[in-house]
């Protein structure tokens, strides 16, 4: 295994899975404002994908407590390499294949990295000796609820999943539960959330944009 990472000062390490999306860039900027040492896990690209944490991330010589690691949630043993480096206190699995209409085109990828991908996490955490160490949270979806609705959904509300996306959640949300290994998992059930930095693929940015478009007269 690599080498890890230095700790001097002895900070509580969090590792962040989708860091560079709109939920994982708010929580990285409350976990460095807690005095955490924060690593983020990024897909490899030709274009750079870290707009939302451009802010917050320096060279490590100048502003140690945030680093970047190569990784997806695909590849068991680069999870291994990089939680073995890492050792994390605390796991935050935000990343995922998360748009509804594309897991229908991109079913077994979005089955793989879903699902089977909190699996390897649990998987590699359990490898490097750190289920007594590691606190590990699952984003989960209240797209898991599917068509079934109540006047108010709860914890007790079936679930009844209506795509590949909402499926692969429900084994993520199911493997944390489930997981024989005695680590610390929590699943949180996240229901649509927006913001500033809400990716422009989803409805309400598609309105949003296209109301000040029609403003500028650029669209009628």
């Amino acid at each position: 295994m690599s080498d890890r990472v230095p700790n001097p000062q002895n900070k509580k390490v969090a590792l962040v899975t989708g860091i560079t999306g709109q939920d994982g860039s708010y929580l990285t900027e409350l976990l460095l404002s807690k005095g955490y040492q924060v690593h983020g896990i990024i897909r490899r690209s030709s274009s750079f994908n870290t707009g939302r944490i451009e802010h917050l991330y320096a060279d490590p010589h100048e502003k140690p407590d945030l680093y970047l690691h190569y990784g997806d949630l695909t590849d068991s043993s680069n999870l291994g390499n990089i939680i073995s480096r890492v050792q994390p206190d605390e796991v935050y699995n935000l990343a995922a294949q998360s748009h509804v209409k594309v897991s229908f085109d991109m079913a077994e990828y979005t089955a793989d990295a879903d699902g089977v991908g909190t699996l390897r996490l649990l998987d590699a955490i359990r490898s490097c000796g750190l289920t007594d160490k590691v606190k590990f949270y699952q984003a989960s979806t209240s797209e898991l609820y599917g068509g079934v609705y109540k006047e108010a959904t709860d914890e007790t509300t079936p679930f009844y999943p209506r795509s590949p996306y909402a499926v692969a959640k429900q084994f993520a949300f199911w493997i944390v539960v489930n997981y024989p290994y005695g680590i610390h998992g929590s699943n949180g059930i996240l229901f649509n959330h927006e913001s500033p930095r809400r990716g422009p693929t989803f409805v309400t940015r598609k309105i949003t944009r296209a109301v000040a478009r029609i403003h500028k007269g650029t669209q009628k």
